[in-house]
């Protein structure tokens, strides 16, 4: 990949070109697996990895993904629940600000607090506004962040979210169902999410199957992230296709 992640991301959406990523969480990842794992997401053709967790303990990340790259070129991408688990060793970081939250320490307190990890490294850092919509369970973002998502039935409050995202410098707009979601972002959110922007978006939580997968796509998501799916069934993207 000559190009930042975020440039190849911006030319995949310009061309209606569909990305995927694999999310795996060292939380739930054992490192002993990662040789297989990497394997199987190389079978996959998956354009990214992204890494991160709600509740990664100090220093796992950092380990994690220097593992994981010994067995993959694909782009590693920081996917972080805590300041903490920024590391150089990744390609890029979602430099990510809860929009849907009203709870200080997520929109601007740990971006703070990564600064000192940050400031003096080579890591490509990209804006990007998180959004979360109810995906009808407890997340681990939501018992996390201890805020309150937007309901699924409350499009005009996600696409304002969205906006106003993008309004202020946000690179990529995350719509998330979360972990373990009962219920995807319904198509209605993110077609109309992506006709009111102008950078790509990314939707993830609870997409378990190939016609979830191809909704998603169909109404305007450029990049899909599957994470508890295939923690569930490593082979269940062979199953879509």
């Amino acid at each position: 990949m000559n190009k930042s992640i975020l440039e190849y991301i911006q030319k995949a959406s310009k061309e209606d070109k569909k990305l995927l990523a694999i999310l795996l969480d060292p939380d739930k990842t054992s490192i002993n697996d990662l040789p297989v794992i990497a394997k199987k997401i190389e079978d996959l053709k998956a354009n990214f990895i992204f890494v991160g967790g709600s509740f990664v303990k100090n220093g796992v990340t950092s380990i994690f993904v220097k593992t994981l790259k010994r067995y993959t070129k694909i782009p590693l991408v920081l996917f972080p629940g805590d300041y903490s688990q920024v590391t150089n060793n990744a390609d890029a970081l979602l430099f990510l600000s809860l929009l849907s939250g009203r709870n200080p320490e997520y929109l601007i307190e740990q971006q703070i607090k990564s600064v000192p990890y940050l400031k003096n490294s080579t890591i490509e850092i990209i804006p990007t506004g998180y959004i979360l919509i109810d995906g009808g369970t407890q997340s681990s973002v939501l018992k996390r962040s201890k805020t309150i998502p937007i309901s699924q039935q409350n499009i005009d409050l996600a696409v304002a979210t969205a906006i106003a995202g993008m309004y202020k410098g946000k690179q990529l707009i995350y719509l998330e169902a979360g972990s373990g979601a009962k219920k995807e972002v319904n198509s209605k959110i993110i077609s109309s999410v992506k006709q009111n922007i102008s950078i790509p978006l990314i939707v993830g939580g609870g997409i378990r199957t190939k016609e979830q997968l191809n909704k998603a796509y169909k109404n305007g998501a450029d990049l899909v992230v599957i994470g508890t799916a295939f923690e569930e069934k490593q082979d269940v993207l062979k199953m879509m296709q």
